[in-house]
Protein backbone atom coordinates (compact mmCIF):
# COMPACT_ATOMS: atom_id res chain seq x y z
CA UNK A 1 0.00 0.00 0.00
CA UNK A 2 0.86 3.59 -0.71
CA UNK A 3 2.98 5.41 1.85
CA UNK A 4 0.75 7.64 4.28
CA UNK A 5 -2.52 6.02 3.51
CA UNK A 6 -4.99 5.74 6.73
CA UNK A 7 -5.81 1.98 7.88
CA UNK A 8 -9.48 0.79 7.20
CA UNK A 9 -12.21 1.50 9.65
CA UNK A 10 -14.29 -1.18 9.08
CA UNK A 11 -12.82 -3.79 6.40
CA UNK A 12 -10.93 -6.23 7.51
CA UNK A 13 -7.87 -5.69 5.41
CA UNK A 14 -6.00 -9.11 6.03
CA UNK A 15 -9.12 -10.93 5.20
CA UNK A 16 -9.25 -9.49 1.73
CA UNK A 17 -5.81 -9.82 0.82
CA UNK A 18 -5.65 -13.49 2.14
CA UNK A 19 -8.79 -14.03 -0.53
CA UNK A 20 -7.98 -16.96 -2.79
CA UNK A 21 -8.06 -15.85 -6.35
CA UNK A 22 -10.18 -18.63 -8.29
CA UNK A 23 -10.18 -18.55 -12.65
CA UNK A 24 -13.22 -20.59 -12.81
CA UNK A 25 -15.38 -19.91 -14.19
CA UNK A 26 -14.18 -16.42 -14.65
CA UNK A 27 -11.50 -14.55 -12.08
CA UNK A 28 -13.36 -13.93 -8.51
CA UNK A 29 -12.37 -13.73 -5.10
CA UNK A 30 -14.54 -14.62 -2.03
CA UNK A 31 -13.86 -13.35 1.69
CA UNK A 32 -16.16 -14.99 4.08
CA UNK A 33 -15.69 -12.28 6.57
CA UNK A 34 -14.57 -8.50 4.60
CA UNK A 35 -15.76 -7.10 8.31
CA UNK A 36 -15.23 -8.27 11.88
CA UNK A 37 -18.62 -10.15 13.33
CA UNK A 38 -17.97 -7.75 16.48
CA UNK A 39 -19.23 -4.69 13.77
CA UNK A 40 -22.43 -6.29 12.43
CA UNK A 41 -24.81 -4.86 15.22
CA UNK A 42 -23.20 -1.16 15.41
CA UNK A 43 -23.17 -1.13 11.25
CA UNK A 44 -26.36 -2.38 10.79
CA UNK A 45 -28.18 -0.21 13.21
CA UNK A 46 -26.56 2.56 11.37
CA UNK A 47 -27.67 0.78 7.57
CA UNK A 48 -30.10 2.46 5.58
CA UNK A 49 -33.94 1.17 5.53
CA UNK A 50 -34.62 0.32 2.30
CA UNK A 51 -38.60 -0.69 1.70
CA UNK A 52 -38.90 -1.85 -1.60
CA UNK A 53 -36.98 -3.81 -4.18
CA UNK A 54 -33.79 -3.43 -7.07
CA UNK A 55 -31.26 -0.93 -6.03
CA UNK A 56 -30.54 2.67 -5.25
CA UNK A 57 -27.86 5.11 -5.44
CA UNK A 58 -26.44 6.08 -2.10
CA UNK A 59 -27.57 10.03 -2.55
CA UNK A 60 -31.36 8.67 -2.18
CA UNK A 61 -30.41 6.72 1.05
CA UNK A 62 -30.30 7.94 4.68
CA UNK A 63 -27.30 6.30 7.36
CA UNK A 64 -25.53 6.65 10.00
CA UNK A 65 -21.75 7.11 10.43
CA UNK A 66 -20.58 3.45 11.31
CA UNK A 67 -22.53 2.97 8.01
CA UNK A 68 -20.63 5.75 6.42
CA UNK A 69 -17.31 4.56 7.32
CA UNK A 70 -17.78 1.11 5.34
CA UNK A 71 -18.67 3.47 2.06
CA UNK A 72 -15.62 6.01 2.62
CA UNK A 73 -13.39 2.30 3.21
CA UNK A 74 -14.79 0.99 -0.11
CA UNK A 75 -14.36 4.00 -2.12
CA UNK A 76 -10.77 4.65 -0.90
CA UNK A 77 -7.82 4.50 -2.79
CA UNK A 78 -6.94 1.78 -0.53
CA UNK A 79 -9.43 -0.31 -1.09
CA UNK A 80 -8.86 -0.04 -5.11
CA UNK A 81 -5.31 -0.74 -4.53
CA UNK A 82 -6.45 -4.34 -2.80
CA UNK A 83 -8.67 -5.07 -5.66
CA UNK A 84 -5.84 -4.53 -8.05
CA UNK A 85 -3.56 -6.48 -6.72
CA UNK A 86 -6.26 -9.65 -6.29
CA UNK A 87 -7.60 -9.03 -10.05
CA UNK A 88 -4.52 -8.36 -11.47
CA UNK A 89 -5.43 -5.16 -12.96
CA UNK A 90 -5.28 -1.94 -13.43
CA UNK A 91 -8.03 0.51 -12.28
CA UNK A 92 -6.67 4.14 -12.56
CA UNK A 93 -8.91 6.29 -13.82
CA UNK A 94 -11.52 3.94 -13.07
CA UNK A 95 -14.28 5.84 -11.26
CA UNK A 96 -16.53 3.65 -8.63
CA UNK A 97 -20.11 3.35 -8.69
CA UNK A 98 -21.79 2.12 -5.48
CA UNK A 99 -25.66 1.38 -5.17
CA UNK A 100 -27.35 -0.95 -2.52
CA UNK A 101 -30.28 -3.58 -2.45
CA UNK A 102 -32.68 -3.96 0.83
CA UNK A 103 -35.12 -6.41 -0.12
CA UNK A 104 -36.59 -8.69 -2.73
CA UNK A 105 -39.97 -10.06 -3.58
CA UNK A 106 -39.69 -13.15 -4.98
CA UNK A 107 -40.87 -12.17 -8.13
CA UNK A 108 -39.48 -14.36 -11.19
CA UNK A 109 -37.80 -11.52 -12.43
CA UNK A 110 -35.32 -10.43 -9.62
CA UNK A 111 -31.70 -12.26 -9.96
CA UNK A 112 -31.76 -13.04 -13.77
CA UNK A 113 -28.34 -14.38 -14.93
CA UNK A 114 -26.48 -11.34 -16.23
CA UNK A 115 -22.96 -10.65 -17.19
CA UNK A 116 -22.89 -6.81 -16.26
CA UNK A 117 -22.46 -4.23 -18.22
CA UNK A 118 -19.91 -3.56 -20.56
CA UNK A 119 -19.10 -0.21 -19.20
CA UNK A 120 -18.10 -1.89 -15.49
CA UNK A 121 -14.55 -3.24 -15.50
CA UNK A 122 -14.97 -4.83 -11.99
CA UNK A 123 -17.80 -5.56 -9.24
CA UNK A 124 -17.44 -6.01 -5.81
CA UNK A 125 -20.55 -7.42 -4.21
CA UNK A 126 -20.63 -6.97 0.06
CA UNK A 127 -23.55 -8.85 1.94
CA UNK A 128 -25.75 -6.55 4.82
CA UNK A 129 -28.60 -9.09 5.41
CA UNK A 130 -28.55 -9.83 9.23
CA UNK A 131 -29.19 -13.18 8.37
CA UNK A 132 -30.43 -15.28 5.40
CA UNK A 133 -32.05 -18.38 6.24
CA UNK A 134 -33.33 -19.54 2.86
CA UNK A 135 -31.99 -21.79 0.34
CA UNK A 136 -32.82 -19.54 -2.60
CA UNK A 137 -31.64 -15.91 -3.37
CA UNK A 138 -28.10 -16.52 -2.50
CA UNK A 139 -25.83 -14.81 -4.74
CA UNK A 140 -24.37 -17.23 -7.64
CA UNK A 141 -21.28 -17.21 -9.78
CA UNK A 142 -22.69 -18.93 -12.67
CA UNK A 143 -20.83 -21.05 -15.24
CA UNK A 144 -23.56 -19.66 -17.92
CA UNK A 145 -26.46 -17.32 -18.61
CA UNK A 146 -28.54 -20.66 -16.57
CA UNK A 147 -29.58 -19.37 -13.08
CA UNK A 148 -29.33 -23.21 -11.80
CA UNK A 149 -25.45 -23.37 -13.60
CA UNK A 150 -24.21 -22.81 -10.03
CA UNK A 151 -20.14 -22.36 -9.80
CA UNK A 152 -20.11 -21.05 -6.18
CA UNK A 153 -22.75 -19.37 -3.86
CA UNK A 154 -22.93 -17.63 -0.68
CA UNK A 155 -25.71 -15.96 1.07
CA UNK A 156 -25.99 -11.84 1.43
CA UNK A 157 -25.25 -11.73 5.03
CA UNK A 158 -23.04 -9.50 7.08
CA UNK A 159 -19.53 -9.61 5.91
CA UNK A 160 -19.54 -11.51 2.75
CA UNK A 161 -18.03 -10.47 -0.07
CA UNK A 162 -17.44 -11.56 -3.74
CA UNK A 163 -15.40 -9.33 -6.33
CA UNK A 164 -14.52 -9.93 -9.70
CA UNK A 165 -13.60 -8.95 -13.39
CA UNK A 166 -16.45 -8.33 -15.74
CA UNK A 167 -16.57 -10.17 -18.89
CA UNK A 168 -18.40 -11.75 -21.58
CA UNK A 169 -19.29 -14.19 -19.39
CA UNK A 170 -19.14 -12.92 -16.28
CA UNK A 171 -22.53 -14.67 -15.17
CA UNK A 172 -24.15 -13.97 -11.91
CA UNK A 173 -27.29 -13.62 -10.02
CA UNK A 174 -29.26 -15.48 -7.74
CA UNK A 175 -32.72 -17.56 -7.52
CA UNK A 176 -35.95 -15.18 -6.50
CA UNK A 177 -36.61 -15.17 -2.95
CA UNK A 178 -38.72 -13.19 -0.74
CA UNK A 179 -36.43 -11.63 2.07
CA UNK A 180 -34.96 -8.30 3.72
CA UNK A 181 -31.78 -9.03 1.08
CA UNK A 182 -29.84 -6.20 1.90
CA UNK A 183 -26.20 -5.62 -0.22
CA UNK A 184 -24.26 -3.16 -1.76
CA UNK A 185 -22.25 -3.12 -5.22
CA UNK A 186 -19.75 -1.69 -6.21
CA UNK A 187 -18.31 -1.34 -9.57
CA UNK A 188 -15.55 0.43 -11.04
CA UNK A 189 -16.28 1.60 -14.15
CA UNK A 190 -14.77 2.75 -17.74
CA UNK A 191 -16.12 6.77 -17.33
CA UNK A 192 -17.33 9.28 -15.16
CA UNK A 193 -20.23 9.65 -17.89
CA UNK A 194 -21.33 6.12 -16.90
CA UNK A 195 -21.02 6.79 -12.95
CA UNK A 196 -23.77 9.83 -13.44
CA UNK A 197 -25.61 7.68 -15.86
CA UNK A 198 -25.95 4.85 -13.60
CA UNK A 199 -26.49 7.18 -10.51
CA UNK A 200 -29.43 9.35 -12.70
CA UNK A 201 -30.83 5.54 -13.87
CA UNK A 202 -31.42 4.50 -10.00
CA UNK A 203 -33.26 7.88 -9.43
CA UNK A 204 -35.46 7.65 -11.92
CA UNK A 205 -36.14 3.75 -10.77
CA UNK A 206 -36.41 5.01 -7.17
CA UNK A 207 -38.50 7.28 -7.68
CA UNK A 208 -41.10 5.14 -10.00
CA UNK A 209 -40.63 2.85 -6.87
CA UNK A 210 -42.30 5.30 -4.64
CA UNK A 211 -45.81 4.93 -6.07
CA UNK A 212 -47.61 2.12 -5.92
CA UNK A 213 -48.94 1.43 -9.33
CA UNK A 214 -45.85 1.85 -11.12
CA UNK A 215 -44.04 -0.02 -8.17
CA UNK A 216 -46.29 -3.20 -9.03
CA UNK A 217 -45.44 -2.88 -12.76
CA UNK A 218 -41.84 -2.52 -12.06
CA UNK A 219 -41.63 -5.74 -10.06
CA UNK A 220 -43.45 -7.99 -13.21
CA UNK A 221 -41.95 -6.58 -15.82
CA UNK A 222 -39.18 -8.14 -17.69
CA UNK A 223 -35.99 -6.86 -15.73
CA UNK A 224 -33.71 -6.34 -19.06
CA UNK A 225 -36.35 -3.42 -19.64
CA UNK A 226 -34.69 -1.34 -17.80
Amino acid sequence: MAQGDAPFEMLDEKAIRAAELRRDPYDFAFVDQAMSPSLKEKVLADAPEIPYRGSYAMRQLDFGPSFDAVLNDLRSDRFRRLVENKLEMDLSGCPASIVMMGNTTGAYNEGYSHPDSKHKIVTVILGFSREWPYERGQFRILASNDREDCAFEFPPEFGKMVMFRVCDHSWHGFLPQKGKRMSLQLCYVDSDWYARREEWRHSVSALAKSNAISRKVLEWAPRRLF
